[in-house]
């Protein structure tokens, strides 16, 4: 019997981003999120910024889960030329235990944002999913200090993204600004838990980038969380009943 092929999905393309034209936008971002469901680590937001009167192609790019690293780490300079202006933002483990995980990635959303600003100011962002977390919103938030008591921290250190943003279920699949920004967050956030791993090798973040594997639950069993984890989340194996469980996305 002969094997099934897989289906070789369509690349992504400008189709979407040039739809905006006709309302008068010239610059268009993409925008998606990596890390969101790890144990360990950051969420990370990539902002990728397409110019409407000079599109080109970009051969190779589609969503960074469909990628090899090899190939993800190829594109990266290749991105980076062929946009206008692309950046990558972070929120900590702290700040997602603290703002939770929303909160948390607007955060690293606005940082990468902030950065794009120093170059050009999207007329509109395409942002992956079906939840706008990127807007600009006021906020602040608790962390614990030493003694275990809450304190409260003014507002984040971010402005938050000021241009209309329209949601699209699946972008990083269909359109080539949110792939391309996919592709630059996971490279980066990957490359950060590499070099993390280096200081905390029982964990095997240079394998799982701090996901759930079963062998990371099981380092976390035996050694304890790290200052790197999310704390506010199910980590080990075992059940903690001081800890909620708010482990939450993908």
């Amino acid at each position: 019997m002969t094997p099934l092929r897989r289906k070789r999905t369509a690349a992504p393309n400008l189709a979407i981003e040039k739809s905006f034209a006709s309302a008068g936008h010239r610059y268009v971002a993409g925008c998606d999120e990596v890390g969101r469901g790890a144990l360990a680590g950051p969420v990370s937001v990539g902002i990728v910024v397409v110019d409407l009167d000079a599109p080109s192609p970009l051969r190779g790019v589609r969503d960074s889960k469909l990628l090899p690293p090899a190939e993800r780490e190829a594109l990266v300079p290749r991105i980076r030329r062929w946009s206008v202006a692309s950046a990558v933002g972070h929120a900590s483990a702290e700040e997602i235990d603290g703002l939770g995980l929303m909160s948390a990635l607007r955060a690293a959303g606005s940082r990468a944002w902030a950065s794009v600003l120093d170059t050009v100011t999207p007329d509109v962002v395409l942002l992956d999913g079906n939840h706008d977390w990127l807007s600009a919103r006021s906020q602040g938030t608790l962390f614990g200090t030493d003694d275990g008591g809450p304190v409260t921290v003014g507002q984040l250190d971010t402005v938050g993204c000021t241009s209309p943003v329209q949601t699209r279920i699946k972008a990083d699949l269909t359109c080539l600004s949110v792939a391309a920004a996919s592709v630059l967050a996971k490279v980066e956030r990957d490359a950060l838990m590499v070099s993390l791993a280096a200081d905390h090798p029982d964990f095997g973040w240079d394998v799982n980038k701090g996901y759930a594997t079963e062998s990371h639950r099981a380092a976390i069993d035996a050694a304890g969380p790290s200052r790197y984890h999310r704390r506010t989340w199910r980590l080990g194996s075992l059940e903690r009943p001081d800890v909620a469980r708010t482990e939450s996305g993908g």
